[in-house]
């Protein structure tokens, strides 16, 4: 299990708090340790426990997505609040950045834990975006090409990403002189600290400007509909993520795009069940055919095989068809279709069929009358 807390519940970033709450019982449920099998329930369990109080805390999530993961544990660890507090101004930053950083312990961290200087100055990737793509058994057994549709923020064409038009009036920022930055000094629990920060009011541009663009009131980005393609390989199993590099959020300070992770659904088949890369089906077999054995052919999801049924074949018998399941994603070879065997007893049967079944029993030593519940023993028998 990740120590990431969204991957912990398995969420995305973008989860609601109620998403965060479902995917909380749900693997609660699971892991509980009076409930659950897994040799290490107490300690994901515990896991689930901190991930849901950390995400369903809006200051403490805020933090969480500012400083990271390992930052964010440095910060308990140290007892810093790392939430109410301890995020400082985080403003609004859509791409899981540092937005508009105002003070606190959440900026002395940039400055105890490898960060200082001019945050915004440095190039930092953006965030990683989530979606679910659904494709059925067939599917998943040749690969296929699929179009997603998402929505993402996008860099704003009309001010190039400024969030200004060309035209605005610049002036120099009166609380930083320009220097984007400004500096502080703290009494902090480490001691007495000098803490330089990101300017607020101008972000750390070290300008202001008169105007904000109009497409994009001035947030630099606006959310458009974007469709991709994305080749998903045979063999894929249900739950498995796809990642396209360079296609998540851009990043708010020009460094790299992120990335966007597909989350695979393989829908339920109708004929077949999925056991990893093998493949299991149900045949039905008339009595006849188990008693006397028989050619038959099976479907598979590479067009019907035949198989040899051997005389005497007992009803819940299975066969193994080497080949003939998934394939190994990313190897070489298929799984093996495993075919259950299943006898059905006709529920009408034609003068002929009766008498000939009728002398059958005679000919076992039972002294049976048909009519009188043979062929209901006969069925209970399988």
């Amino acid at each position: 299990m990740s120590e990431d807390f969204y991957d912990v519940l398995g969420v995305s970033r973008d989860a609601s708090a109620e998403d965060i709450k479902r995917a909380y019982r749900k693997k609660a449920a699971k892991y509980h340790p009076d409930v659950s099998d897994d040799p290490d329930a107490e300690e994901k369990f515990k896991k689930i426990q901190k991930a849901k109080k950390v995400l369903t805390d809006e200051e403490s999530r805020q933090a969480y997505d500012r400083l990271g993961h390992d930052r964010f544990e440095q910060a308990e660890k140290h007892g810093f609040d790392a939430g109410a507090g301890g995020a400082g101004g985080m403003g609004g930053d859509p791409f899981g950045g540092m937005g508009g950083m105002g003070g606190g312990l959440g900026d002395l961290f940039e400055q105890v834990f490898g960060g200082g200087g001019r945050g915004r100055d440095r190039p930092r990737k953006g965030r990683d975006l989530r979606t679910t793509l659904r494709i059925d058994l067939e599917e998943a057994y040749e690969g296929v090409e699929k179009a997603v549709t998402i929505e993402r923020p996008e860099t704003c064409e009309t001010c190039d990403g400024t969030g200004h038009p060309p035209s605005a009036e610049a002036q120099t920022c009166p609380e930083c002189q320009g220097r984007g930055q400004v500096t502080q000094v703290q009494q902090t629990p480490l001691g007495r600290v000098q803490q330089t920060t990101t300017c607020r009011r101008c972000e750390g541009e070290g300008t202001l400007y008169s105007e904000t663009c109009d497409d994009c009131r001035g947030e630099g980005y606006v959310r458009r509909e974007a469709k991709l393609s994305v080749e998903v390989p045979e063999g894929i199993r249900d739950g498995q993520t796809l990642r396209m590099e360079g296609e998540g959020a851009p990043s708010p300070n020009g460094g790299p795009y992120g990335d966007l992770l597909i989350d695979v659904a393989v829908a339920d088949h109708e004929a077949f069940e999925r056991d990893g890369d093998d493949l299991r089906y149900r045949l039905a077999l008339s009595f006849p055919q188990a008693v006397f054995g028989d050619t038959v052919e099976v479907p598979t999801l590479d067009g019907a095989a035949e198989f040899e049924v051997p005389g005497g074949t007992q009803s819940g018998e299975t066969f193994r068809l080497e080949g003939k399941g998934m394939p190994r994603l990313r190897r070489r070879g298929h799984g093996d279709l495993y075919v259950k065997v299943q006898v059905v007893t006709p529920e009408q049967l034609n003068a002929e069929q009766r008498e000939a079944l009728e002398a059958f029993a005679e000919a076992g030593g039972e002294e049976i009358e048909v009519e009188q519940g043979f062929f209901e023993r006969l069925k209970s028998s399988f």
